[in-house]
């Protein structure tokens, strides 16, 4: 059932989307625990996987420290598509964070992603993500490392925010904190799941 709901969703994105390259949910839809990222990147868009090249580093360091594989796990984005603009330093395009309108179009879809999947606990990895999911205008810098509850379609969800991983590579004070926020999310899974 939940194969065919997925397969379902993800070609309406498909349909919706024709001039993007889009990148999908990834994993285990019976998983204990959903991430939920920003945007994909260039490998991920390469690749179709959300979370693989760099960001699949930064991946195997959660699963470590959370003694998980990744096989236990469904990871996604809120917007599927790689927002770029262009770059004056490298005569290319880089990453640029999703726009207001672009996570309010993708919102519908990354709800009914949960839907379907009914994690135990979902781990938003920083701002847009929390976007995506809460009507609040909450800051990852505020609710980091505590567990939320959040009521969707009928059910109460527990949701465990966490720094974007990359937001540790470009602020090296936040790494004991986001490794004391992964020991806490531990903890929470042991009694969720």
């Amino acid at each position: 059932m939940k194969h065919e709901r997925i397969q379902s969703l993800n070609n309406r994105i498909l349909e919706e989307y024709t001039n993007e390259k889009i990148v999908l949910g990834d994993g285990n839809l019976d998983c204990s625990i959903m991430l939920i990222g920003e945007a994909p990147g260039a490998k991920e868009v390469e690749l179709k996987k959300p979370f693989v090249g760099q960001a699949g580093k930064y991946l195997d360091e959660f699963i470590e420290v959370l003694d998980i594989g990744r096989e236990q796990l469904y990871i996604t984005n809120v917007v599927k598509y790689r927002p770029t603009k262009k770059s004056t330093k490298t005569d290319g395009v880089v990453n640029r964070p999703p726009t207001n309108v672009e996570i309010e179009k993708f919102k519908k879809y990354l709800i009914e992603e949960i839907d379907i999947i009914e994690p135990k606990i979902i781990v938003p990895l920083g701002n847009t993500p929390i976007k995506g999911i809460f009507e609040d205008n909450f800051k990852i810098g505020e609710v980091h490392g505590k567990a939320l509850e959040i009521n969707i379609k009928g059910k109460e969800y527990k949701v465990f925010p966490l720094y974007h991983p990359a937001a540790v590579i470009y602020r090296r004070e936040l790494k004991a904190v986001y490794l004391d926020d992964l020991q806490e999310l531990k903890k929470l899974m042991r009694k969720k799941c």
